[in-house]
């Protein structure tokens, strides 16, 4: 929603709040819905790499329709802070689409991305499913075939890859269909199978003898301990989530009950459902943001638990949402569009890549949970562009009004996407705690934000230049023979990892320059995120010091590791010594054999 509409409406919904609903007059505290830059629904969750991606509709403002011309993408390493990846696929991907850009998802396979989307076809004035491709999760996506891949008047595609490789894609409402999608994952096998829609598969729905089933639309297909679920929007209107479980993906099915009731005030609900982390999670939509409703959707996620017997339990819409999966990483650059709540911001594309936050007024801020500072951080930087004449950004803790940490000066700068760099010194940030950005200035639009990054102290802090990778090679080299590039493909945070390629020994891979940071005797905190290519790695961060002419070796992590997603975290701490002057201190990542590419990302040495 518009900046301005979603400031007018923010008014409206806290003098009313105010008045009568007293319970409800403190946002700040929530975290759902996920996204409030703008209205987002039909929620379709990936986890890929370690962190999970969220495609999702868009609902126009001030819509009386499902008036939807594009398809947006978050994701979150914690659940918490959601990245803005922007639309990387629309209406206008297909040129064989004239309107209503549904509900659709997200599978990976062969290396690739595949989006299957329900759009109206031109040609025949019906729903049909189409697929775009892309090599990233975050897109561009393309046209994969240039036409439908099937089409009945049906909608809300959705697909599950079997243990035996066998896909298959399912959609429908009124009815339920599925086909067997071969390996390419842009044809099929045979016709478009019917599901038989029987009250044992699918509940009871009383007083509609046209549809005597509880199934509406919206089918989630997944498979969990060898048996097979099938969560869908049940009875309208208005809908509520209900499931059912078959031994086997094609049926028979057999209706299990109530997922989420009928509440909150969208009449339709739409679910995604995944295990990410050591946890399960529930995604759905509702209309709870200002101006919300049947038309004007919002994502937003729950944590559950299963039953012993498999059983989902009866969740409720809350305004909390899930609790947060890790910290974030203050010292490594973050996105500005990496947020966990805003207030009265909007994103749009940067021209210096990815997404910048904008449309910035007096009194407007950004939270960011669980910011782990560790012993200190003692400045900040931000990347700012302002056409006006710029304004403050406010760091503060604990909430909009909390104590202020720093203050920087945002000059202006000769243009919206006319970028620059301004610091200032912060106090008080230890620990790990909830950061607020409050943007203040004079009146209309202050100014942009692209991204942000926290220093640290000798005695606190992370002491890595780009330490989260967001800059490129940047502060990086290689130790030994290799060549080091930055890794969209596969990164663990944020949106860019580095990957070493053509290692000659185990002792090469990416090193940085600490000379300058490190003291003798002071004891060290070493920690980074490692894959190889073969796998989990048998991999050690190890810093070599050169003083009085000899070169000595301190392995900074110990042997034991943890795998998450196919990232081993190597951590631990070392106490470095040496005699004479110091010529050069050199951390890097190697192996303890073998010449497999590595990738690392979020390291800390501090």
């Amino acid at each position: 929603m518009s900046a301005r509409f979603r400031r007018l409406l923010a008014v409206i919904a806290t003098a009313i709040c105010a008045v009568a609903l007293p319970a409800f007059a403190a946002p700040a505290r929530a975290d759902n819905p996920i996204v409030q830059t703008i209205y987002t629904a039909d929620p379709a969750p990936l986890v890929h790499n370690g962190r999970v991606y969220l495609y999702t509709g868009h609902d126009e403002d001030n819509s009386t329709y499902f008036t939807m011309k594009e398809w947006r993408v978050y994701s979150s390493a914690d659940m918490v802070n959601w990245t803005d990846h922007g639309s990387p696929m629309s209406l206008a991907t297909f040129s064989w689409a004239s309107a209503d850009a549904w509900a659709g998802q997200v599978v990976n396979r062969n290396g690739k991305f595949y989006w299957y989307v329900p759009v109206k076809n031109r040609s025949t004035g019906r729903m049909a499913i189409g697929v775009g491709v892309s090599s990233s999760p975050t897109g561009p996506f393309t046209d994969a075939i240039g036409r439908p891949l099937v089409e009945n008047g049906e909608i809300d595609p959705t697909v599950f890859i079997d243990d035996d490789g066998q896909a298959y894609l399912y959609w429908g409402n009124p009815n339920l269909w599925y086909v067997r999608l071969n390996s390419d994952m842009i044809s099929y096998t045979g016709g478009a199978t019917q599901i038989p829609l029987t009250t044992a598969g699918f509940g009871t729905r009383t007083g509609n003898t046209a549809r005597p089933t509880l199934y509406e639309e919206g089918p989630w297909v997944y498979k969990r301990n060898g048996l097979y679920y099938n969560v869908f929007a049940a009875k309208c209107c208005s809908e509520f989530i209900g499931y059912s479980t078959a031994p086997g993906p094609t049926g028979p099915w057999t209706y299990r009950g109530t997922v989420m009731p009928t509440q909150g005030s969208s009449f339709t609900n739409h679910a995604g459902i995944i295990d990410f982390n050591g946890g399960s999670y529930f995604f759905y939509h509702n209309g709870a943001l200002p101006g919300g409703g049947g038309y004007t959707r919002s994502v937003a996620v729950e944590k559950f638990t299963y039953n012993a017997d498999g059983t989902i339990p009866v969740m409720n819409m809350t305004t909390s949402g899930a609790p947060q999966n890790g910290t974030l990483n203050p010292y490594a650059r973050q996105e500005a569009e990496t947020i966990g709540w805003s207030s009265g911001v909007e994103t749009e594309p940067s021209s210096e890549g990815t997404m910048n936050v904008g449309f910035i007024e007096n009194g407007d801020y950004i939270k960011v949970k669980g910011a782990a500072f560790g012993g200190g951080a003692t400045s900040f930087t931000a990347r700012v562009a302002s056409g006006a004449g710029g304004g403050r950004i406010e760091v503060r803790t604990g909430s909009p009004t909390g104590a202020v940490a720093g203050t920087c000066t945002v000059p202006g700068t000769g243009g919206w996407q006319a970028w620059t760099s301004v610091s200032c010194a912060t106090t008080g940030l230890s620990g790990t705690q909830d950061l607020y950005l409050r943007f203040t200035g004079g009146g209309g639009y202050l100014f942009n934000v692209n991204w942000w990054q926290f220093t640290g102290s000798s005695t606190g802090g992370n002491l890595l230049t780009n330490p989260g990778m967001e800059d490129g090679t940047a502060g990086w080299q290689v130790n030994g023979s290799g060549t080091l590039a930055a890794d969209t493909g596969v990164v663990r945070s944020g949106t860019r990892a580095l990957t070493i390629t053509g290692r000659t020994g185990a002792w090469n891979g990416p090193a940085q320059d600490v000379t300058s940071r490190v003291t003798n005797g002071r004891t060290y905190t070493t920690s980074v995120w490692v894959r190889a290519q073969s796998g989990t790695p048998s991999a050690k961060a190890t810093l070599a010091l050169t003083a009085g002419g000899a070169t000595s070796y301190l392995q900074l992590t110990p042997a034991a590791t943890v795998n998450a997603n196919g990232w081993t975290l190597l951590s631990g701490t070392a106490t470095p010594s040496w005699s004479g002057t110091l010529s050069r201190a050199l951390l890097y990542v190697e192996t303890a054999a073998g010449t497999d590419n590595l990738t690392i990302d979020d390291a800390s040495f501090q």
